[in-house]
């Protein structure tokens, strides 16, 4: 894997703005670019460029930054089949996905950030504390709520579009292992948390007051996915604020705190 982390970075080195090209043609659909983006991930590209493609000196994939011209079709040809005398090994993807993910990366450029205003890191973090009020559910680094997701590494995970959008509309793209549940218990009793996990049997989540649930599913009244709590700061944060909250998110890439001091307390 490392090997191929290694000759991705090159082959990105190589990646150039140029025109329209057959393979973007064929790749544009929505589906593709998402199937595109699944791979630049779970090919581990991210990990070394980052969700948004700017990790690497001198290359900056949502800004159009690239260092020499190539045609998708050269580009899908070097991710499969690699670089000679180079550490780009050939790899095992088909043309299709070689070229969805060459549309993926071009869509970066062509699409751009979602973020047009520059934000700033340190004013987002002052939004984060007080006005976006964040920290009441979020954790960064062990500090905060914990009723959300921990978002110490939010920056490595999620791309800075995706993060203006789970600001602005919330409920547009919540990710699997972000969701919300809900149980009504045989008396009544709703509970509604932070789904951690669930199977056929049983269903684990953190409810409002921070504190570990488990529920046998078959002694319940009903249960099922909830809306996501998470407001929209659409009308409550100004587009600068929005921006600099971004940037501050976009930051933080380091590893989440161990999650062994939850409470725990069973149904």
């Amino acid at each position: 894997m490392r090997h191929f982390l290694t000759g991705f970075a090159l082959v990105c080195a190589l990646l150039a703005p140029c025109a329209t090209s057959s393979a973007w043609a064929q790749h544009e659909t929505a589906q593709d670019l998402l199937d595109g983006e699944r791979a630049y991930r779970d090919r581990g590209c991210a990990n070394c460029h980052g969700p948004n493609g700017d990790l690497i000196p001198g290359i900056n994939f949502s800004a159009g930054q690239f260092r020499r011209p190539m045609t998708d079709a050269e580009l899908s040809r070097i991710i499969r089949q690699g670089i000679p005398n180079t550490p780009m090994p050939a790899t095992n993807v088909t043309e299709a996905q070689a070229g969805q993910i060459v549309a993926y990366l071009r869509s970066l450029a062509a699409g751009k950030a979602a973020v047009v205003i520059t934000g700033d890191a340190a004013r987002g973090k002052l939004v984060y504390d007080s006005k976006g009020n964040c920290a009441s559910c979020h954790s960064v680094g062990g500090i905060g709520g914990r009723r959300g997701p921990d978002l110490s590494n939010v920056g490595q995970a999620r791309r800075a579009p995706d993060l203006e959008r789970a600001l602005l509309d919330p409920k547009a793209d919540v990710q699997p292992n972000h969701r919300y549940y809900r149980v009504v218990l045989q008396d009544g009793t709703t509970v509604t948390g932070w789904l951690l996990g669930h199977d056929t049997f049983n269903v684990r989540l953190i409810d409002g007051k921070e504190q570990l649930r488990s529920f046998v599913k078959s002694e319940l009244k009903s249960h099922g996915f909830a809306d996501t709590p998470m407001p929209s700061y659409k009308s409550t944060l100004t587009p600068q604020e929005i921006a600099d909250i971004v940037s501050y998110l976009s930051s933080l890439r380091t590893a989440p705190a161990p999650t062994a001091g939850r409470g725990g307390q069973a149904k």
